[in-house]
């Protein structure tokens, strides 16, 4: 793969890091509890499936695909619902999963969606947050990191589909 025209952000070290970080403190409020993991297609799948392996509870996982970028770098604001998850969530305990979190759209309108369907608890957990760029206010409850307002991809994010299996996070200078 032509790595010309990307900046090393994050190493996949620090990555890693940041994964098991976030995985004790899931592990702390989930103690003796079974959770259902709810990735968001495509972007999270590397980020769930590591964050997945290095929890210590019993967990579920579901997948949604939701859509609002098509091959732009931002958001058209309009969020579009390509594939339910097939798990009950009423009464359970729900951590949605996401790779990015940037305007915001796309994780409101998931959270609304399944707090409809009355979880016992509803919480989210993002890998990057990028606050700048935030349309409506909207805070995950557990973040990796929080990064600069610039298009970012690799360990899950692309550019038109491409760049997804990449180990690390880049820039795209």
């Amino acid at each position: 793969m032509d790595y010309a025209g990307l900046e090393l952000v994050y190493s996949r070290d620090f990555i890693t890091s940041q994964v098991k970080r976030l995985a004790a403190e899931i592990n702390r409020d989930y103690r003796e509890k079974e959770i259902i993991l709810v990735g968001i297609l495509k972007g999270s799948f590397i980020f769930l499936s590591d964050l997945a392996r290095e929890l210590a509870i019993p967990a579920k996982i579901d997948f949604v695909q939701l859509a609002s970028y098509g091959s732009r770098s931002t958001s058209s604001g309009i969020v579009e619902m390509r594939k339910d998850i097939t798990l009950a969530v009423q009464g359970k305990d729900v951590l949605i999963v996401e790779d990015i979190v940037d305007s915001g759209y796309s994780l409101e309108f998931l959270y609304q969606k399944l707090l409809s369907r009355q979880p016992r608890s509803l919480k989210t957990c993002v890998f990057l947050d990028k606050k700048a760029a935030r349309v409506i206010p909207f805070e995950a409850n557990y973040v990796g990191i929080v990064v600069e307002d610039r298009f970012l991809v690799g360990y899950g994010l692309d550019y038109d589909e491409k760049y997804r299996n990449l180990a690390g996070i880049y820039s795209i200078k």
